[in-house]
């Protein structure tokens, strides 16, 4: 979070301008002698003036540029640019050198330091100004993409891809694939909140159940929406007592928004959201849209189904992430809202016979579901005869 990194600097700053008061016994004389509170005073004046209205400037255009996002894009990528490393660290610089011309400006008049003590000062405050040049540097040519269509694509593609890559690595967050039904003696635990899981401690639960010598099957995974009245997970094999129900529950995190870490869908679902944005009549766009088909055979190529998959906690039984929600969450929204323009069909044909062939045992019959579907929408919405010809034509080609 930005004021995390913004108070870690700012008290950085702090304590640089009051170094002066404990390495002066370490300046020479002759050098404390050369430099005078005229040398530093008037710098940090200008450093002090300038970084409030620099960060003034910089929360402005970094809030336009996140309200830019919600219009163009979609409200769910603001939380990757707010989360922006570079953003946050240009802003705490910022920040911190305010910080510090200001605490240096009070040390001065109040006469704290002595020649000495000066010295110091003055070195601290040509090191932050050469920081803060370096940080303007990398503000200005940040500021050339942040917010950009590409930019927020670039950026949700990483997420959804990270997301995608670990989930494929532990398919069932590495526990057992739950592939039969439920145990008789299944104990249900329920949650306390309303929200979305965003994040399973898998270890925690598996700790908790080799205490228990219990068994556990998770109902719901992170992206899953979740109430009081459908259980989080079940208990098979032991007792359990209020204590170990409130353990199980805190192995859950529940908000009241999706998120993309351990949630591989939900990045899926926002490039597709961004695509059907963009194939709407008020915007009539379907560049994007066939920008994120590509994107999303990208993201889409690291699922392959494994048949070895390292099983780390073996009390854990977790449901997969089905091939078919995949093709859903990413190319049913594509279909329908792009049915009448021929160029995207072509290419949303093209995209899943490309995810059929990257990954044949994971997607095969689902990109073919998906395909069908998507040639039904299209034929029945195509109104000029040369449309329905061409796509006829290219999915004789593929076969």
């Amino acid at each position: 979070m930005l004021w995390v990194r913004a108070v870690a600097i700012g008290i950085l700053g702090v304590v640089a301008a009051l170094a002066g008061l404990v390495l002066t016994p370490l300046i020479p004389d002759s050098i404390g002698d050369r430099i005078g509170a005229d040398s530093v005073d008037q710098i940090l004046e200008i450093l002090a003036s300038s970084m409030l209205a620099v960060v003034t400037f910089s929360l402005v255009v970094a809030v336009q540029a996140f309200a830019a996002a919600s219009a163009n894009a979609t409200p769910r990528a603001v939380k990757l640019l707010q989360a922006d490393p570079t953003t946050q660290n240009v802003l705490a610089t910022f920040v911190g050198a305010f910080l510090f011309s200001l605490v240096g400006i009070i040390a001065l008049n109040a006469e704290i330091y002595g020649a000495k003590g000066r010295v110091v000062l003055f070195a601290a405050t040509i090191l932050i100004v050469v920081l803060v040049v370096t940080a303007l540097f990398r503000w200005i040519d940040h500021l050339m993409r942040l917010g950009r269509m590409s930019d927020i694509l670039e950026r949700i593609e990483k997420a959804a891809t990270d997301a995608s890559v670990d989930r494929a690595g532990q398919p069932y967050l590495g526990g057992q694939a739950w592939v039969a039904g439920m145990p008789a003696d299944a104990i249900a635990v329920y949650p306390e909140a309303i929200g979305y899981v965003q994040h399973v401690d898998a270890e925690e639960l598996s700790c908790c159940a080799d205490a228990m010598g219990a068994e556990l099957w998770l109902a719901d995974i992170p992206g899953s929406f979740v109430h009081p009245g459908l259980p989080l997970l079940v208990v098979s094999g032991a007792a359990l007592d209020e204590k170990c129900a409130g353990q199980l529950r805190a192995a859950y995190t529940v908000a009241s928004e999706r998120s993309f870490d351990q949630d591989p869908r939900f990045g899926v679902i926002v490039l597709a959201e961004i695509a059907s944005r963009a194939l709407s009549p008020a915007v009539n766009d379907p560049g994007t849209a066939i920008d994120v088909l590509g994107r999303l055979v990208r993201v889409l190529s690291h699922w392959e189904r494994r048949t070895e998959v390292e099983v780390k906690y073996p009390r854990l039984h977790v449901p997969p992430v089905l091939a078919s929600e995949l093709m859903e969450d990413a190319f049913e929204p594509i279909a329908r809202d792009g049915a009448t323009l021929i160029e995207v069909q072509i290419r949303l044909q093209a995209s899943l016979a490309a995810l059929g062939t990257i990954a044949p045992m994971y997607f095969r019959e689902a990109t073919r579901a998906m395909a069908a579907q998507a040639r039904d929408r299209a034929l029945a919405a195509f109104t000029f005869e040369g449309d329905k010809l061409r796509l006829s034509a290219s999915l004789q080609e593929r076969g």
